[in-house]
């Protein structure tokens, strides 16, 4: 006898699915949710809004004939292009596919260009304004649609960058100047002349119009927290243990300037291409027009685009700038993946509280809670980014001889890490923002820990010549409950010291024995915009 499947298993459309879509029970769910919308209208907005994509969703299913769902932010793979898509959807402009093929496009025709103004290059004469202007137009007005021509193409060819070729050739066939130098297009070219360039391209974009942005934003709001808090004393725990005190500003500033280091470091790093043909020597170039210095035309060329020439490669260009890079991307991550675990950690002590927002939910048992996802959330997508990065790191720099393929595959993802390091920025930023330092846990926690300021006392000691100070401070506070009271007797009945320093370490506390955390704090701002 079969059994029939549990719920969640039955396939849409089936028999046992139909009976439980016409059973008594199978709307109370709807019912629930209508109940709790009439009794909370803020949310019956947001129910709405998920029904419309929900019915979509399940039109689409029903729709396909294949069984294979239409691609969307419910039906994507990876979770970049699903459930964070709104998150990271700017990479789309520069690191997807359609971003490969526009700068892919660029660079063929900047490269057509190019040979027009190389005197020596006789069979293609200079570009009038009109000729010019085509180009200019193809170049920077490449769209999704043009992407799906070459696309289109590629079914065909099973070649991507031939496909690139034949349809500029396409595009700009129609004008007669052109027409006549239409096989100059990918003149003396590999396939890695082009892919090299336009990948530099991406990663250019990528990192001055979204990392750097962002890496800004989050250091900037770090230097305001330090300022802000610059004069607030708090605990410091080494090895988890109650330390000499200092400042939640200075803490702030600790991460801000580390992370400013990192950020000039990545606006430094130096972004290489190379357009010296299939094994790096201008082999074709020289065979057509030996007369021209093309390693020459190729340094103007590649720096016209924005990019440094690699003058020694071989087909490729050996992607060691690219591990430069994503290790300077992977620092600054870990560097912002230890501040979130430490946020994490004062959240949980009680130094920070957490600005709630209506209608949000913490837990889907315990009512009251307020967990500090967004810092979860940054520390686990930093570590997929670093993950992807690494990889990238590791393998691109390596081929075998003169080329393999293994980069191409690989290369594809030089988004992916970019798009994980923007999500987690993102819920960095979004977590800052409801903190709410909590002054009183702070001051709490330095008035019952009086025992951190033996180590002033022994230094003081130290510098009038006591006998044994550390060995004295360690027996009367290790494993003893020191208060205010009893650290007054202690160094009131200290021998040996003058009596002005002994008074000055009668009037200190745990929250005035903060050393120059203060002056440190304060000075964050200018430190960090001195890295700039």
């Amino acid at each position: 006898m079969s059994q029939a499947l549990p719920a969640s298993l039955t396939p849409p459309g089936s028999r046992q699915s139909q009976h439980r879509i016409n059973s008594p029970t199978a709307h109370a769910p709807a019912r629930c949710l209508r109940r709790t919308c009439r009794r909370h209208p803020d949310l019956a907005a947001s129910a709405a809004a998920v029904r419309a994509p929900a019915e979509e969703a399940q039109l689409a299913t029903h729709s396909n004939g294949t069984g294979t769902l239409e691609l969307s932010e419910l039906t994507a793979v990876g979770p970049l292009d699903g459930r964070y898509a709104s998150k990271v959807s700017a990479l789309r402009q520069t690191c997807s596919e359609y971003g490969l093929i526009r700068f892919r496009i660029l660079v063929e025709c900047r490269w057509l260009q190019q040979l027009a103004a190389t005197p020596e290059v006789t069979e293609v004469p200079a570009f009038s304004e009109e000729a010019n202007s085509i180009l200019d137009q193809l170049a920077s007005g490449f769209g999704v649609q043009d992407a799906a021509a070459v696309k289109k193409v590629e079914s065909v060819t099973n070649h991507d960058v031939k496909a690139i070729e034949y349809v500029i050739k396409e595009r700009i066939g129609h004008n007669p100047e052109l027409a006549k130098v239409l096989e100059f297009t990918h003149f003396a070219c590999t396939s890695e002349d082009i892919n090299n360039l336009a990948h530099g391209l991406m990663l250019q974009e990528a990192v001055h119009h979204q990392l750097l942005p962002v890496m800004d934003n989050i250091i900037k709001a770090l230097q305001r927290l330090a300022e802000q808090y610059a004069a607030v004393p708090m605990l410091s725990r080494t090895h988890g243990q109650t330390a000499s005190p200092t400042t939640m500003g200075k803490e702030m500033a600790n991460v801000a300037y580390r992370l400013a280091r990192q950020r000039q470091q990545l606006k430094a790093v130096p972004i290489y291409g190379k357009m010296a043909g299939a094994v790096g020597n201008y082999n074709a170039h020289i065979s057509a027009y030996p007369n021209v210095q093309w390693d020459v035309v190729a340094e103007e060329f590649v720096s016209g685009l924005g990019l440094q020439l690699n003058p020694y490669v071989t087909q490729i260009e050996p992607h060691d700038y690219i591990a430069e890079l994503f290790g300077v991307v992977m620092r600054f991550n870990t560097i912002l993946l230890d501040f979130d675990r430490d946020i994490w950690s004062y959240i949980s002590l009680g130094y920070f509280k957490q600005k709630t927002i209506a209608g949000e939910v913490g837990s889907s048992t315990m009512p009251h809670k307020v967990n500090p996802i967004d810092f979860e959330n940054s520390e686990g997508n930093l570590g997929m980014a670093n993950a992807v990065m690494q990889h990238l790191a590791n393998k691109l720099p390596i081929s075998r001889w003169q080329r393999d393929l293994t980069d191409s595959t690989v290369l594809r993802n030089l988004g992916v890490g970019v798009g994980y390091s923007l999500l987690a920025y993102s819920s960095t930023l979004r977590g800052i923002g409801k903190l709410q330092l909590n002054e009183e846990r702070l001051a709490a926690d330095l008035d019952s820990s009086w025992e951190v300021l033996a180590e002033p006392i022994q230094t003081v000691m130290r510098r009038y010549g006591v006998e044994e100070p550390y060995e004295k401070l360690k027996a009367f506070t290790r494993g003893n409950r020191v208060t205010a009271e009893s650290m007054q007797e202690f160094v009131e009945g200290l021998d040996g010291i003058p009596n002005d320093a002994k008074q000055a370490l009668k009037h200190l506390t745990p929250a005035t024995y903060i050393g120059n955390a203060f002056e440190q704090a304060r000075q964050i701002v200018a430190k960090c915009n001195a890295l700039e």
